[in-house]
């Protein structure tokens, strides 16, 4: 196991260091101009400044950071495994995005807490870190703060890296700072990789690695209000239902060319559109959720422009087109509502999600589509029903992966906190 106190710290990390102390003069007008982009959450921004926390629970408390809203809702597997193994112990769980705390907040495991992670500066760290008094720090996937893994060695707080993933041009600018890196590596007392390309990206940047798989399949399932799925189950009654989600424009346009072309053999079947940005919405093409607004019998689509809903989305439809995968986005987690048995379409561009649709991909758990035609195609497939059962064997056997994981996460926790 790596020793915490004698982390190396190169030029490239104290250089890092001493700049740090900068951060902290734009700190607040930063946040604000952001504050009025939308950009922070509306109450709780001071918390980037190491302010205003929640109360620390008592007792044991494991600390996990993910930078944004996919991240977050990955790690509720990993949580629910090690509370359930240990009760004594609670979560404390930092993101950077504001949809992600308001999201997570639906769907938080028990005896877990969010908070927005502090920016690198020396106060702040030293603030959260005197507040929260974490006991374990597990970073995952590849967000790692250069200034709070120096502070968590200082304090000899333990500290492991999961679930990272490193594509190619990720790699090719980490090898610029690789002397920064090859320091905060030398923190964790444990690394885990998504896929091999990783763990190899990882080793040669001075890491020791194995590979444990993405914690995304093993994710519970997401929440919805189950009296308003209910109602809407009424409403809808036996209509085709299929949805694109989360989606930008190049997804939207697809799927609406794609269903018009559906709507030709069956005429009551509804698309829903679920913006991953309420902005990327179209207000003339239905509804809208955001409005309070359901679909009526003959409304064609239904636009789902509110963070919080894609469980709910995901239960009325049979089918989903995951969004992000038809451009620069390079694809959204098809994991979500896989688990809750839809069948999976998904465009050609889905490099940030290799490793997941590889999976999916390797037990035909999933259709590649390229075109509305392709879209509309698949959309009356017989192998539909087929898709889904297949993808939710992969599940099943990811699932067990992510079990390994917990149970390496507390032998880590017990070994270096014994004494």
């Amino acid at each position: 196991m790596t020793s915490q106190a004698d982390m190396h710290r190169g030029l490239a990390l104290r250089s890092y260091l001493a700049a740090s102390h900068l951060i902290a003069l734009a700190a607040k007008p930063v946040l604000r101009r952001r504050l009025q982009r939308g950009k922070e959450h509306a109450t709780r921004w001071q918390e980037k400044m190491g302010r205003n926390f929640a109360p620390r629970p008592e007792g044991s408390l494991i600390w996990l950071h993910a930078v944004g809203l996919g991240e977050v809702l990955s790690l509720r597997g990993l949580i629910e495994r090690l509370g359930q193994k240990r009760p004594d112990l609670s979560f404390l769980v930092t993101s950077t995005t504001a949809t992600s705390s308001e999201v997570f907040a639906k769907n938080a495991p028990p005896r877990t807490t969010h908070q927005f992670l502090p920016l690198d500066a020396p106060a702040f760290r030293r603030r959260f870190l005197e507040h929260f008094r974490p006991d374990l720090c597990i970073w995952v996937e590849q967000d790692l703060w250069p200034g709070m893994v120096s502070d968590l060695a200082g304090r000899q707080v333990p500290q492991c890296m999961v679930a990272a993933r490193m594509n190619a041009a990720s790699f090719r600018s980490h090898q610029k700072a690789s002397g920064l890196y090859r320091d905060l590596y030398s923190a964790m007392a444990m690394i885990t990789a998504q896929d091999d390309a990783t763990a190899a990206h990882l080793a040669s940047l001075g890491a020791k690695v194995k590979v444990t798989g993405s914690l995304k399949p093993a994710a519970p399932l997401l929440a919805c209000d189950t009296a308003e799925l209910e109602r809407l189950q009424e409403t809808l009654g036996q209509r085709t239902i299929w949805a694109v989600a989360p989606a930008h424009h190049d997804d939207i346009a697809l799927a609406y060319d794609a269903h018009q072309k559906l709507r030709e053999t069956d005429p009551r079947a509804l698309l829903i559109i679920a913006p991953r940005m309420p902005q990327d919405a179209i207000e003339e093409l239905g509804p809208r959720r955001s409005k309070g607004e359901v679909p009526a019998t003959g409304d064609a689509v239904w636009l789902c422009d509110t963070f919080g809903d894609l469980g709910l989305i995901y239960r009325l439809a049979q089918t989903v087109l995951i969004g992000g995968t038809f451009g620069d986005v390079e694809g959204h987690n098809p994991w979500e509502a896989a688990a809750l048995g839809c069948a999976i379409l998904h465009g050609p561009r889905v490099a940030n999600f290799k490793t997941d649709y590889a999976q999916l991909a390797a037990v035909s758990g999933a259709m590649t589509v390229a075109t509305a035609d392709d879209i509309a195609a698949a959309l009356v497939s017989a192998d539909l029903s087929r898709i889904a059962e297949n993808a939710g064997q992969a599940i099943k056997s990811a699932s067990a992966q992510t079990d390994a994981l917990a149970a390496d996460v507390l032998d880590l926790f017990d070994r270096t906190t014994a004494t």
